[in-house]
């Protein structure tokens, strides 16, 4: 069985081998294929990936490549991990957000549309590519911001695919930690967008622990949100919902404390990550390192390869079990289109991740929901089209966006800034 990796220079590819390797009984991978346009990147973390699977008795053949045609050619699997234009196009939207005053995280407001515009056409020449010559396959994203990728895939391409994020499998892991059970005992009422959700109630082996569950995240809150000034945001949010929200949602629940931090932190996150990446890489280099180092736990994605092949596993295995995806609504959540992608508890086997009919959302989030998905829905619709009214429509929506005047001035920048990596339509 052939698993593609695209994005195979990235930091996180030793922690996505290492969690291949106890699970090959289930899912079994004799190639691995690591695909990225950065070969010297890819070397290194193609290098490290050979030898941690000699450490492990070498179960599966490890091939690098430039040429994405040939990383997907007859893959079962194909991994998408990628960031278009690098680091430096994230540090380039977090600063002009930041001079406009508002947001510029890398998958909310500005960054995630930027983000997004740069990336569904590369993902959908991937799925184009999976329709021809791996049509059998699946493809399952992580590349940010995953739920407008998703959706992107939903509406754009045949191929069976899954949007995942590591949040819902670390809030699952938290329980764990919390109630001292298992995981596969966890169960989630879990509702919204990627990285706009809700936890909504708890349930270990069929009983419910809600209120106990949401007083340990309650206090154990200050671990996520560190901040003083927007942990008080984040606490009273919570109590008053009654649910636990997406740590995302700081930027919705603690707009102005959070623009403020971010205004005062010397660098911005994209500028800490190169720096963790590069320190991480020339550890990577190391002949003698076999396995993937600790310091990896500070690039963040804790449980990356946990969430990657349990579906993985399920999908194989025909597992039918319950878990937290992106994928399409078909009616699940009532009043959201049926070719919308939306976060929640779906069923996984042979056929990919079918949602799970859920209660209606109650108005306390079902307005930012709506609101968010009509801009992601915008957001793709722009990206495939190059469609300047629709990119700015989308920004219209958006609440963390500037007024419309200004969103227009943003939008000139900001497609003038990514006019490499952008559908050229936007410039006819």
């Amino acid at each position: 069985m052939k698993l593609a990796v695209i994005g195979g220079g990235s930091s996180y590819s030793p922690e996505l081998i290492d969690g291949l390797f106890p699970r090959l009984d289930r899912i079994p991978v004799d190639e691995v294929w690591m695909m990225d346009p950065d070969r010297e990147r890819l070397a290194i973390t193609a290098g490290l990936a050979r030898r941690m699977a000699t450490r492990n008795g070498d179960p599966f053949t490890i091939h690098e490549t430039g040429d994405m045609a040939e990383a997907v050619r007859d893959a079962k699997y194909v991994v998408t991990q990628m960031r278009v234009g690098g680091s430096q196009a994230r540090i380039a939207d977090e600063k002009l957000g930041l001079r406009y005053g508002i947001v510029g995280q890398e998958t909310t407001g500005v960054g995630g549309f930027a983000c997004a515009l740069r990336t569904i056409p590369p993902i959908l020449d991937i799925a184009h590519e999976m329709e021809s010559s791996a049509s059998d396959g699946y493809l399952i994203n992580f590349t940010n911001p995953s739920g407008i990728i998703t959706e992107a895939l939903i509406r754009h391409s045949s191929i069976r695919s899954v949007g995942l994020c590591n949040i819902p499998i670390c809030t699952i892991m938290d329980c764990v930690k919390f109630m001292g059970c298992a995981m596969e005992d966890v169960e989630l009422d879990y509702v919204g967008l990627n990285h706009l959700a809700w936890v909504r109630g708890f349930s270990v082996a069929g009983q419910d622990v809600t209120e106990k569950t949401m007083a340990a995240f309650y206090e154990a809150a200050g671990e996520e949100w560190e901040e003083p000034e927007v942990l008080v945001n984040m606490k009273l949010a919570m109590k008053s919902l009654g649910m636990l929200p997406n740590p995302y949602l700081q930027y919705f629940y603690a707009t102005d404390d959070k623009l403020a931090v971010m205004k005062r932190n010397p660098k911005t996150r994209g500028e800490e990550v190169v720096e963790i990446e590069t320190s991480l890489l020339k550890k990577y280099q190391d002949e003698s390192l076999e396995e993937k180092p600790p310091e990896l736990s500070q690039r963040g994605g804790a449980h990356y390869s946990t969430a990657a092949f349990h579906l993985i596993e399920a999908i194989e295995t025909d597992r039918q079990n319950h878990q937290v995806v992106c994928c399409r609504n078909a009616g699940a959540v009532p009043t959201f289109d049926h070719d919308a992608s939306v976060e929640l508890t779906a069923v996984i086997g042979k056929d990919g991740a079918r949602a799970i009919e859920q209660d209606a959302p109650d108005p306390s989030i079902r307005g930012l929901m709506q609101t968010i998905k009509s801009f992601e829905s915008l957001t793709v619709e722009a990206a495939v089209t190059g469609d300047r009214d629709a990119a700015f429509q989308a920004m219209l929506e958006h609440p963390l966006m500037p007024g419309a005047v200004a969103s227009q001035s943003l939008l000139e920048e900001l497609l003038e800034i990514n006019r490499p990596h952008l559908n050229p339509a936007f410039y006819n």
